[in-house]
């Protein structure tokens, strides 16, 4: 298969799970090429939200907390960063302050910005997945390196029993070239 077509059988596999909702810029309306891997889910599991990324961190773990999947999506680590505040502080604490109370499971998908055929400038192309690691002690971050690795990344995401939420980090190069 193809990059994007696992991309594509992912988010439709991540769809027919009742607890998942998809939340972020252009989940609900064209604007990235992660749209287009939403294209056939369903229209009341896409939660198009404005500019805003840290509320839609807290969005994400409020609705773990409260037993939904979100599947929470940031199209670059760029705009990512304007959430660091909920994911590093809330979002990876939260088990760990609560002594296991709490094990709110989110799905963090984000990618490393295309750079070909045009190149966006550098606030779009930023891969801060060994800095993200480094500073979260629950959450895994899982980049996605081949059209192998996007389907397992996402099933064990949905499936694991942990108590763990998971980022997986896309390359949107890939999107048309492998």
């Amino acid at each position: 298969m193809k990059y994007f077509d696992e991309l594509k059988r992912s988010m439709d596999f991540l769809a027919q799970d009742p607890r998942t909702v998809f939340i972020g810029q252009a989940v609900a309306v064209p604007g990235t090429a992660m749209t287009n891997t939403l294209k056939d889910v369903p229209r009341d599991k896409l939660l198009e939200l404005p500019v805003a990324e840290e509320m839609q961190m807290g969005m994400t773990l409020g609705m773990a907390l409260q037993g939904a999947v979100p599947v929470s999506i940031y199209p670059r680590w760029n705009f990512l960063l304007c959430a660091i505040n909920q994911l590093v502080n809330h979002l990876d604490k939260v088990q760990v302050m609560s002594n296991g109370a709490y094990r709110p499971k989110a799905i963090i998908r984000t990618g490393i910005g295309s750079e070909r055929p045009l190149h966006p400038q550098f606030q779009h192309v930023g891969d801060f997945t060994d800095a993200i690691r480094a500073m979260c002690t629950t959450i895994e971050v899982i980049r996605v390196d081949e059209p192998a690795d996007i389907f397992p990344a996402y099933e064990k995401a949905l499936l694991r029993d942990d108590g763990r939420s998971t980022i997986v980090v896309e390359y949107g190069d890939y999107y048309g070239e492998k």
